[in-house]
């Protein structure tokens, strides 16, 4: 409010306190919606999300200074009805991989490995059809046309992020769609629809890395599963192809781990951020123990690493050192050329959940995280440059 006086120094000392004021209210617009407006400059398709990641959307118990703060929040995804819960996970050492003597054992589960992994949150559930849906079929988008809405400042972003194109059939396979977990998308999808989820909370998400999610599906177990070394419990804990008639199931109907995490054994595999190599634990005892937050960084699409063992699965594949790598016969039915970059037509078995560090990631760190942008314009040459 401007106050004017009869001296004029007094008006003209009002006009200043009044411009100081009116520039600290821009520049506190600007700090809070800047990230929108530069979303088209820095095109949140290529930019790391740590770049323009904008205010994070108001909600309780999501704030953490240190891990000592952490607790479980309910995330909500601004603009939509969409909610999902996030567990703390707190930091600390585990043995990695499987012992000699493990029934079931893969020779790619060793050798253990001791490995340091910083606190973070991880989804209770995997993410669900209406959740993956509102991003890859642009269902937020359609909504606030419909309504005459306008975008929010979260929302400018997130339409900025790039969806998939749509798919060639109902990738579901007809086994359900509500409350389920979503499947069929190549880890490039997953990690888009994790660029779109941090624009959207304002809070960074990804996909874990290997190490993150074997730690967070013991839950302090040092045994095969969560729940022991055995399977006469495996029925309270998962879905696997002795009980799952022959598809995946609603997210949650089984116990969680002792860390509040459904579905980590069965139900659907999961991606995580690593390169897969049989000798993996190998390369990093060679490094020397503990490893600390250790990520092979993906340099080429196959194979990948998957986790968690599905719905189709015998129970020894659902330990909680088993692995998997991803290959090409996951895109056998795909019949466009170029096969998509988005979805894996064969892998009815595999989806995804997010975490979020509790430490920001820096620029260079993020790097590791994101999707390659090279990934999308080796795409559009092979299309002849169609977008």
């Amino acid at each position: 409010m401007i106050r004017v006086t009869d001296k004029g120094r007094g008006f003209q000392l009002s006009l200043a306190c009044a411009a100081v004021a009116m520039l600290a209210v821009a520049l506190g617009q600007f700090l809070w919606t800047g990230a929108a407006a530069v979303a088209d400059e820095l095109a949140p398709n290529e930019v790391l999300a740590v770049k323009w990641l904008p205010k994070p959307y108001p909600i309780e118990n999501a704030d953490a200074k240190a891990e000592a703060e952490m607790k479980p929040y309910t995330e909500v995804v601004s603009g939509t009805d969409l909610k999902f819960g996030m567990a703390p996970i707190p930091g600390g050492k585990f043995v990695m991989g499987s012992p000699d003597g493990e029934e079931g054992r893969s020779e790619d589960e060793g050798p253990q490995i001791e490995v340091q992994v910083a606190p973070f949150w991880m989804a209770t559930h995997e993410v669900t059809w209406d959740l993956y849906e509102e991003w890859s079929f642009e269902l937020d988008v359609q909504r606030r046309k419909l309504k005459g809405e306008a975008a929010s400042e979260w929302d400018k972003i997130a339409d900025a992020v790039v969806r998939p194109t749509k798919p060639y059939t109902d990738m579901t396979f007809e086994m359900g769609k509500r409350n389920r977990p979503a499947i069929c998308m190549t880890q490039y999808a997953a990690q888009y629809f994790c660029k779109w989820l941090c624009a959207k909370t304002g809070r960074y998400y990804r996909l874990p890395t290997e190490a993150e999610w074997e730690y967070a599906c013991r839950a302090g177990a040092k045994t095969a599963y969560s729940f022991g070394d055995g399977t006469e419990k495996i029925d309270e804990y998962a879905w696997y192809f002795d009980n799952s008639d022959d598809k995946y199931q609603e997210i949650g109907k089984k116990k969680p781990n002792a860390w509040g995490l459904y579905d980590m054994h069965g139900n659907v595999s999961e991606w995580v951020l690593d390169q897969y190599y049989p000798d993996a634990y190998a390369k990093l005892a060679a490094k020397g123990n503990p490893a600390s937050n250790p990520l092979f960084v993906p340099t080429k699409e196959i194979p990948l690493t998957v986790r968690g063992g599905s719905w189709d699965d015998d129970p020894e594949r659902l330990r909680s050192a088993a692995r998997r790598a991803s290959n090409k016969d996951w895109k056998m039915q795909d019949p466009q050329i170029p096969q998509s970059i988005w979805y894996l037509t064969d892998a009815t078995f595999l989806g995804f959940r997010v975490v979020r560090p509790l430490e920001l990631p820096s620029e260079e760190q993020a790097k590791l995280y994101e999707p390659d942008p090279q990934i999308m314009k080796d795409y559009k040459e092979a299309q002849g440059g169609k977008e």
